[in-house]
């Protein structure tokens, strides 16, 4: 007896190509969906000359909706604190802000304070620029941790000795 071998229906699995689709797009574009009133968030904006950290949170703070960093999009540890890395971290919070209905934003800008530097380094105005620019209602303020007595430099009594 001969097995009748039972051909095995051909099946076209079509390839379905993945667009890629950049955040700076996703961001840009206008939302779908007519959103059900104002929904605010808090963008907390960390930026130094070495980073810049972004975390975008409801407006008590108690749930983030989305964490961003320089360090995230770009691949030197010398770009991180750049302006172009701030821009992409920015676009990726915009788009998925968008995607939860927020509307307007009110964005905390910090910089390292205390005895460091009082002034956020070169991303955070990029941020500011990205979140006006992707359609947000926004609100800033700065939140600069600053000594209103005085607080000892790190190195201690002599200085740092080279």
């Amino acid at each position: 007896m001969a097995k009748d071998k039972k051909a095995a229906p051909q099946q076209h699995a079509e390839k379905k190509e993945k667009a890629i689709v950049s955040y700076e797009s996703k961001a840009l574009e206008a939302p779908v969906a007519k959103p059900k009133g104002e929904r605010l968030a808090v963008a907390h904006v960390y930026s130094s000359k070495n980073d810049t950290i972004i975390t975008l949170t409801d407006i008590t703070g108690a749930e983030t909706i989305a964490v961003g960093s320089g360090g995230m999009m770009v691949n030197t540890d010398s770009q991180e604190g750049g302006s172009y890395a701030a821009m992409q971290a920015a676009y990726k919070i915009a788009s998925e802000a968008k995607e939860k209905g927020v509307t307007n934003i009110n964005i905390e800008i910090r910089a390292p304070g205390g005895s460091g530097s009082k002034t956020p380094g070169s991303g955070a105005q990029a941020v500011v620029r990205v979140l006006a620019r992707s359609g947000f209602k926004i609100r800033i303020e700065d939140v600069t941790p600053i000594p209103t007595d005085t607080i000892r430099r790190p190195g201690g009594k002599r200085g740092r000795r080279v």
